[in-house]
């Protein structure tokens, strides 16, 4: 045993799976700890807030302010010019001013702003532009005319009277200290009910985890144990076994999974009764794999010794002739957990997913993205890292397989 794990752990494409996943694993434990709030709490009032952090208006309004002579470009100007708008510029000028694009430097807010004024006419009707696109220049050059301004946002209260009475005057060289006002960091935004989704991510693939492992020990221990007795025993119970398992072959296990799955219904479909439907349609490759595997060993004179002593059926299957194939079954149990967590995914995408406010997984995350058209509107950090995560998961989990194929199998070792 010693010396199998030694070399289990010396095949580097199973070192480098293992390692992703327990990086996973270690990401799902460690998280929750120092982040302990609800991974379906909304934060936000709104749909899909970019990454990055957020300060509360009233207190930086309130709190005692810095003056910082800052170049122009660091303060309105930044916040105005960004990498689209800027594209947008220099697209105008070169289109409808009829500038060099070689004269136009897009990094360099005040010489682009500088071009901008010397060629934008608000009252020109340029052509070729719709009636959608010349409001939208208006309103970008009024924005750019606002960061430029040197007056000042004026913050008025209400007298005793009920008059407003000017009370602040916020230039844009003031300044709050970030320490003194408070903040919150969404390193991945939030997704379209306003939730954390890096909190979120790390909730759902912890889910995603247990629904995979659920799934693939059922579908390995129903595989292994038919496999085990239809390759052992032969003859009708042998057939009997083969005609189901080729009967669930035959029939796309999706489809079987999306018919059982819409028969449970909402209100039943949880965590755990998503990955026990996974389970109970993915063993038909385990059984079929396992029989092949016990057919070759049945006859193996060791397994004849046995059957001469006088042992049972069972005492052979799990003694003689299961250690043998002890390795494949691994093998089967990891690609199982994969399949499961993307089976998961899949009925997720189209509604069929667990049906739970308490927790999410990956392919819920998938769907509630897709509804709300995170990929149409730019909101990429509500899906990507998604995406990412399962192919992370996915590829650790088939490398690590991969390298103990190479390990068991004498064919495929260097």
């Amino acid at each position: 045993m010693k010396n199998t794990l030694k070399q289990v752990f010396h095949s580097g494409k199973f070192l480098f799976g293992f390692c992703i996943f327990v990086v996973i694993i270690a990401t799902c434990i460690i998280y929750p700890i120092f982040v302990t709030a609800d991974p379906l709490q909304m934060i936000g009032q709104g749909n899909f807030f970019k990454p990055g952090t957020y300060v509360s208006i009233e207190e930086s309004t309130l709190s005692k302010s810095y003056t910082l002579q800052l170049p122009k470009e660091f303060s309105k100007l930044e916040a105005v010019l960004d990498i689209d708008t800027r594209s947008e510029i220099q697209q105008f000028l070169i289109k409808q001013a009829g500038v060099a694009e070689s004269e136009i430097d897009v990094t360099d807010a005040e010489s682009l702003v500088d071009l901008w004024k010397a060629n934008y006419d608000p009252n020109t009707k340029y052509k070729g532009l719709t009636t959608a696109k010349r409001k939208a220049l208006k309103r970008l050059n009024n924005e750019i005319n606002a960061a430029l301004k040197d007056s000042g946002v004026i913050i008025a209260e209400k007298d005793e009277e009920g008059a407003l009475a000017q009370s602040k005057v916020i230039k844009d060289t003031d300044y709050v200290n970030i320490n003194d006002v408070t903040k919150k960091t969404f390193i991945l935004g939030t997704d379209n009910f306003g939730r954390d989704v890096l909190t979120e991510l790390v909730a759902a693939t912890k889910s995603s985890l247990k629904i995979g492992l659920l799934a693939g020990t059922i579908a390995t221990a129903i595989g292994l144990l038919l496999g085990l007795l239809a390759g052992y025993m032969g003859g009708l119970a042998d057939n009997i076994i083969i005609f189901i398992t080729n009967l669930f072959t035959v029939i796309p296990s999706f489809v079987i999974l999306i018919l059982i799955a819409y028969s449970v219904g909402d209100n039943a479909r949880g965590i755990a009764m998503v990955g026990i439907i996974i389970g109970i349609t993915a063993w038909p490759w385990t059984t079929r794999s396992v029989r092949s595997q016990v057919i070759s060993l049945r006859n193996r004179d060791h397994v004849n010794l046995s059957k001469l002593s006088g042992h049972s059926m069972f005492r052979i299957i799990f003694t003689d002739i299961l250690p043998y194939i002890a390795s494949y079954v691994v093998m089967a149990f990891i690609l199982q957990i994969s399949s499961g967590i993307l089976a998961e995914a899949q009925l997720s995408m189209i509604g069929l997913g667990p049906a739970t406010t308490k927790t999410a997984t990956l392919g819920l995350m998938m769907q509630w993205a897709m509804t709300y058209s995170a990929h149409l509107n730019g909101s990429w950090w509500a899906y990507f890292p998604v995406v990412i995560l399962i192919a992370l998961i996915s590829f650790s989990l088939n490398l690590m397989n991969t390298g103990l194929d190479q390990v068991f199998n004498p064919q495929l070792r260097d």
